[in-house]
């Protein structure tokens, strides 16, 4: 474990994480969380890149009624790994590398609370995401039963192959789930035991809490996803017969098990970008985090109420009534502690001095998506919505909104906050408001219109439809393609402004939080001297200091006067 003495840590002669000349750095395996954490990050970024190339692959063929660009079959394998991808191999491993970077840094510690841990969940990522993209190499080509991989669909196999395409994907899903429980218990861990002296809870920056019941999500809901992967793995390989209908198998035993982690999976990965926006609104509006007490509590809420809504997803599958009623009352019940951080976010805002910047352009489009996604989630979590709906558009459009819409718009604001602080660099604005409208205008030309195709009754997992739909597909056709182009500016910036952007300034947001105390980038082991920590976060305004370190200084400079 890391030490947490007061003392001054040694130097050493150690490269500076971030830094463009130590680039070999993340090609290596390292104990370093600001390394891994960006290590995280790159490779996600690559699957990112993947997916949404599956994606465009999609909408082409969606651009008309006759499924003409790809087989059917082939339609089905994109949007399952499609779905995959962008889960399994971007969201989760992103917002792992946001979590490793930051929270150390944020509460005050030198290292995760066990490096080498770290470093092992980390590159199993590379290894898992192999064996799926293997699978487009193995007769029969990628698995193609969709991202959730329901039996007896998921259970076919005419090759006959040991080594097909489902196997590999339940290997990988399986593999991905080992990954994200060695990562939880470490960021668990970390924040638990690590904080630096004076820094209890609720002194705790909301990004911490946030991503802590995040990761007790991961700790309560993974085993029953991977456990059930490999109970499908054993139905398809060695002839067990947990899930199979023909030999005596519950089918819908196996939806239990992969919806109680992944309805709580869409909470994992929005509530660390819940986390960012209570950390960039504050900066950028220069005001306190109103009601930041009610915010962090908050994010726990919804971690104990994510464990009692995974039948939502199974209003249609022979649920009995008082179930059906019992999971409506949770799902619903869910949007209140999420209201809890909106109003409190709005009430953040409201007369401050906004300084829309790109990553608060980035937060605000988040924000605006997710109270759009949150109205339409309210209206499914009503059963006889939700099955008049069920299997349609609308059910998409909804779950893009979400991930794409808020999570996604809400990684790229924390990428842009904190990449001064991770490079010593400055992002050309001028790029990132590119990439902002780019983005925010793909988002709603791409997934509103899947609503009204969802109300009309246009089935989802189709390669071909009726000509009425064509208008809306159209459109959302076009939307698909400008989020394709949206990542481009944001590569230019990326990379042009790591390798030769402007010195970023230690703070150049003038950010009250320990990461902003350190250089940027920071040294090898964060801080000299481990800080002692005496007010709550976001004192915007209030001329408190946030550090025992602070204190001293001020009281000298009084003595002066």
């Amino acid at each position: 474990m890391t030490d947490l003495s007061l003392e001054t840590a040694p130097k050493r002669e150690q490269p500076v994480p971030g830094e463009p000349e130590n680039w070999r750095r993340f090609f290596s395996f390292s104990t370093d969380h600001k390394v891994i954490g960006i290590q995280y990050m790159v490779v996600a970024f690559v699957f990112f890149l993947i997916g949404g190339f599956l994606a465009m692959v999609m909408r082409g063929e969606l651009i008309t009624p006759e499924a003409d660009l790809v087989d059917r079959t082939v339609y089905n394998a994109l949007f399952t790994m499609h779905g995959t991808i962008m889960l399994f191999m971007w969201t989760f491993p992103v917002l792992n590398g946001l979590a490793n970077y930051l929270v150390p840094l944020q509460i005050g510690a030198r290292d995760m609370a066990f490096p080498r841990l770290n470093a092992v969940a980390f590159w199993m990522v590379p290894v898992f995401g192999v064996i799926l993209m293997a699978s487009f190499l193995v007769p029969g080509g990628p698995a193609n039963s969709g991202w959730w991989s329901y039996p007896p669909v998921s259970l076919q196999n005419p090759a006959g192959n040991l080594i097909s395409g489902q196997f590999l994907w339940l290997l990988a899903v399986a593999l991905s789930g080992v990954s994200s429980i060695l990562g939880a218990v470490n960021i668990v861990t970390t924040i638990i035991r690590m904080r630096a002296p004076g820094m209890t809870f609720f002194k705790m920056p909301v990004f911490c809490w946030a991503v802590m019941a995040a990761q007790m999500i991961q700790l309560f809901g993974l085993p029953a996803l991977t456990a059930g992967a490999v109970m499908l793995l054993f139905d398809l390989s060695v002839g067990t017969s947990f899930f199979d209908p023909a030999t005596g198998g519950d089918p819908v035993l196996y939806q239990h098990f992969f919806w109680f982690y992944s309805h709580p999976a869409v909470y994992v990965i929005i509530l660390p970008v819940f986390g960012v926006f209570s950390e960039l609104f504050p900066v950028h509006a220069r005001k306190p985090l109103f009601g930041y007490r009610f915010v962090a509590v908050s994010s726990f809420v919804i971690t104990a109420l994510s464990a009692v809504v995974w039948v939502h997803h199974m209003f249609a599958s022979g649920t009995p009534g008082w179930m059906r009623m019992l999971f409506m009352a949770t799902s619903m019940t869910i949007s209140v502690p999420t209201g809890v951080k909106i109003f409190a976010w709005v009430a953040t805002i409201w007369g401050g001095k906004l300084r829309l910047n790109t990553p608060m352009l980035f937060a605000l489009g988040g924000l605006v998506n997710f109270l759009f996604a949150g109205i339409t989630g309210i209206m499914l979590a009503a059963v006889p919505f939700d099955i008049h709906v069920n299997n349609t558009y609308f059910v998409v459009g909804h779950f893009h909104y979400v991930i794409y819409g808020a999570a996604v718009m809400g990684i790229y604001a924390a990428i842009y906050h904190w990449f001064p602080k991770m490079t010593g660099r400055m992002y050309y604005e001028g790029l990132g408001k590119l990439h902002f409208a780019l983005t925010f205008i793909g988002v709603n030309l791409n997934f509103l219109p899947m609503h009204p195709l969802g109300l009309m009754g246009m089935p989802r997992r189709v390669a071909s439809y009726d000509p009425e739909f064509a208008y809306w597909n159209v459109m959302a056709s076009l939307g698909g393609f400008l989020l394709g182009v949206s990542t481009l500016p944001f590569l230019l910036n990326i990379i042009s402004s790591w390798i030769q952007g402007e010195k970023a300034p230690a703070n150049p947001w003038r950010a009250i939080g320990l990461e902003w105390l350190v250089a940027s980038p920071p040294p090898h082991e964060n801080f000299a001297e481990i800080p002692i920590v005496v007010s709550e976060p976001y004192g915007y305004g209030k001329n408190e200091p946030l550090i025992a370190q602070q204190t001293a200084s001020m009281e000298s400079a009084s003595e002066l006067n």
